[in-house]
């Protein structure tokens, strides 16, 4: 089953999901990538450099917020390229963990490729700016 563009508007929300991340998945995410950096697991070194805490990987964060969209695309489409900014850290507590919100929306329609947008929070405010995908549609 393809996707069909005529089916799709700009600004339509075309997946949701919210990625519930605890120091655990830190952990994990520093063993399988190689990024063992001690501002992901260590709140003083975090600290010391003028963050607020322990902070999530840029690229975990990167990772988990193109998902909903590979997931939407089901093999029905491919991910010609994708992009962000980084603009706010995702802060991990040691008790509660950090909740990351991903909507993934329609940003443009063209003939050969479609550009998702993706708007990406934590604690109310964006993460992510100008995080772009741009998919071809089978």
């Amino acid at each position: 089953m393809s996707l069909d563009k005529l089916d799709l508007r700009v600004g339509d929300v075309v997946a949701e999901r919210t990625f519930h991340l605890t120091r655990d998945s830190l952990v994990r995410y520093a063993g399988a990538s190689g990024d063992f950096n001690s501002i992901h697991y260590r709140d003083d070194v975090a600290e010391s450099v003028g963050l607020p805490g322990v902070i999530a990987h840029g690229m975990l964060t990167m990772g988990l917020a193109v998902q909903p969209v590979v997931d939407w695309l089901d093999n029905r489409g491919i991910i010609l390229g994708y992009g962000v900014r980084f603009t706010r850290p995702v802060v991990v507590d040691p008790a509660d963990g950090a909740t990351v919100t991903v909507v993934a929306k329609v940003g443009a329609l063209g003939e050969d490729e479609t550009r998702v947008d993706l708007t990406v929070t934590f604690d109310d405010a964006t993460v992510l700016g100008k995080a772009q995908v741009r998919v071809s549609l089978t």
